[in-house]
């Protein structure tokens, strides 16, 4: 029999820790070891039992989730998921803890629609799922349930033949989940002021983009934001797809841009990875350049292909750099991906590609 993950939730909202109590009970894979109020009671349920997974606040008393945070990573590093009420504040904050060695972020559960309960519940027990397969390193200061898994068909559907490119203009076309803030600061940092415009999905709640790609615009020579419906993909610059919201490549003669747009999940995600490439299958074709990083799940796999199929190249990142190789994985399976590339190649060989 398989051993359940091992869940310890911290969070000072005594409601909260039901509520996640609850949604991780009815999945099968799950047990929750203990829910905590705070770090030092954390502390005490961890000599007892070594958690898989920690489920993490950022605002408690005592001693805040970042702090605990830094001395778990730099002492004995657990993946840890960040769950985080959705302000502005909170998500600049939780940034900091992306730099201290989180896999992730995710929402706190709130009440809703039944729908809103249902994709939650969803969202939550994977992140803990693609957590527990997720490899971590000491931080180094110096250094409700669905039937249905929806398709990209819901948003956008395949098309039957790809339009004639207009335009030479080459698009790098990018999509991460778990471990992917760091892997994406790692490509973008290396990439030069006249690189082809970028366009990316990172699985992440909404809010959260936001101060993401700010903290990346800090921190590379090309300009990095959160996409807006019918921003123009330009050299130099990286757009970064809305949480909660899909992202979809479009062409008007040689302008590419964006469209931003609600739909249902596609393959459990929104923004989804297939959504974007299937996109840039349709649109830019042999002009685009795919790339997949790390991640849980197969949110990339029939996207990649099609863009293959559509005579782009393709890339995936390699599993030893990965923190999860869940959706690289799934992309070379499915027979979509033309090159295998660690992190730190995959810029150098993107651009190539594009020469």
């Amino acid at each position: 029999m398989k051993q359940k993950i091992r869940l310890l939730i911290v969070d000072d909202s005594a409601l909260v820790r039901q509520t996640l109590t609850a949604i991780y009970a009815d999945d099968p894979e799950i047990e929750v070891i203990g829910a905590a109020s705070d770090p030092f009671a954390a502390a005490e349920i961890m000599r007892q039992t070594v958690p898989d997974v920690i489920s993490l606040d950022v605002e408690m008393p005592r001693m805040d989730g970042i702090t605990f945070l830094k001395k778990i990573m730099s002492q004995h590093p657990i993946p840890t998921i960040i769950c985080s009420t959705l302000t502005e504040k909170n998500a600049e904050t939780t940034m900091k803890a992306l730099e201290y060695g989180a896999v992730s972020i995710i929402q706190k559960p709130k009440i809703g629609t039944r729908q809103f309960i249902e994709e939650s519940k969803i969202m939550l027990c994977d992140e803990v799922k693609a957590a527990a397969k997720a490899k971590v390193k000491k931080y180094l200061p110096l250094t409700l349930k669905v039937t249905q898994k929806l398709s990209a068909d819901v948003v956008l559907p395949k098309a039957t033949s790809y339009a004639m490119v207009q335009t030479t203009e080459k698009i790098l076309v990018v999509g991460a989940s778990t471990g992917g803030t760091e892997a994406l600061l790692t490509f973008l940092q290396v990439m030069p002021v006249d690189c082809p415009g970028i366009v990316i999905v990172q699985h992440m709640p909404e809010k959260f983009t936001t101060a993401f790609a700010s903290r990346l615009n800090t921190l590379c020579d090309i300009a990095v934001k959160e996409a807006q419906d019918n921003d123009t993909v330009l050299r130099g610059q990286a757009l970064i797809a809305p949480g909660n919201l899909h992202m979809l490549l479009k062409r008007s003669g040689a302008r590419y841009y964006v469209q931003i747009k609600e739909g249902p999940l596609v393959s459990r995600h929104r923004p989804s990875v297939d959504v974007l490439f299937r996109s840039a299958a349709r649109y830019a074709g042999k002009n685009a350049v795919g790339i997949i990083m790390t991640g849980m799940g197969d949110d990339v796999a029939r996207g990649m292909l099609e863009m293959h199929e559509a005579g782009a190249a393709t890339i995936a990142q390699d599993e030893a750099s990965c923190v999860v190789f869940g959706m690289p994985g799934e992309a070379i399976k499915l027979g979509g991906v033309d090159k295998i590339t660690p992190l730190t190649q995959i810029a150098p060989v993107a651009l190539g590609l594009c020469r």
